[in-house]
């Protein structure tokens, strides 16, 4: 006996599918009609949001709004502000350098170095950040300072960890590229030369740190090839053997404890 087209269709996948959809949205139904029992039987006390652009009536409205522009463009630069004008370059840059030293690719994860570099940062940083708080902040929202000087007291310490970490010739480099005459005095540079300046001392003094970490790993992968090519296993990864003695070495020195040390030391 043939079953009728309806059993048939609702027993193919086109048709177990369509019984699918319905259910889900019969299901999304309810649960919209049980969110507005929830809220109250009318619809119209469910919140609205909405963004408007009227014309300014008076001079305080456009400073509130440029003041809002402001903030959001604070808050989107706020990463490469972090990275760029802290000790965080220097810092990530060390980690990943030791990383391929020991030759352990994904271990650590780059989330995990990336969150050790934060926080290191944020530690290295915080007597900044204090005298930041305190000189510019605190006094701006007591209202006993104005926004102009809240800002120059705010960077003053900033600018002068910059000025202790940046080298002599990267800074004479972007004053000499910039075409400003030479300043005088520290307070003649400007954030637009100081900043670059200071991102490639971070690196240069990244790049040897990293040069001296990985000196004694690449003595053990040269010992291991040597051993390996004498032994007549040339066949064999050196990489496979040197991995092994290479963390080792590193938890009988306790690595990770001389790695930080000296590179928060290098921090001025």
């Amino acid at each position: 006996m043939i079953p009728p087209p309806s059993t048939l269709s609702a027993a193919t996948p086109s048709g177990l599918n369509e019984k699918r959809r319905k259910s889900k949205r019969a299901l999304i139904w309810v649960a919209a009609m049980l969110a507005l029992a929830a809220v109250g039987a009318d619809a119209q006390v469910l919140p609205k949001l909405s963004v408007e652009f009227n014309k300014a009536g008076d001079p305080g409205d456009i400073a509130v709004t440029l003041q809002l522009v402001a903030m959001l463009t604070v808050l989107s630069l706020a990463p490469s502000i972090l990275i760029m004008m802290t000790s965080f370059t220097r810092i990530s840059v060390v980690l990943g350098f030791l990383r391929q030293a020991m030759g352990t690719q994904n271990a650590p994860p780059n989330q995990m170095l990336m969150g050790l570099s934060l926080f290191l940062t944020f530690f290295v940083m915080h007597p900044t950040l204090t005298r930041m708080n305190d000189d510019g902040l605190q006094p701006y929202l007591k209202k006993q300072i104005s926004y102009d000087e809240a800002l120059d007291k705010g960077m003053k310490p900033l600018r002068e960890f910059m000025m202790r970490q940046v080298n002599e010739k990267d800074l004479a480099l972007m004053v000499r590229l910039s075409g400003m005459p030479n300043p005088r005095t520290p307070a003649d540079i400007g954030y637009s030369t100081l900043i670059p300046a200071f991102c490639l001392s971070e690196l240069r003094a990244a790049f040897i740190i990293g040069f001296l970490i990985y000196l004694p790993f690449l003595l053990i992968d040269m010992v291991v090839a040597s051993v390996l090519m004498s032994m007549g296993m040339m066949m064999l990864p050196p990489m496979m053997i040197s991995t092994p003695f290479k963390l080792i070495l590193f938890v009988l020195v306790d690595g990770w404890n001389l790695v930080i040390h000296q590179l928060v030391l290098s921090i001025r």
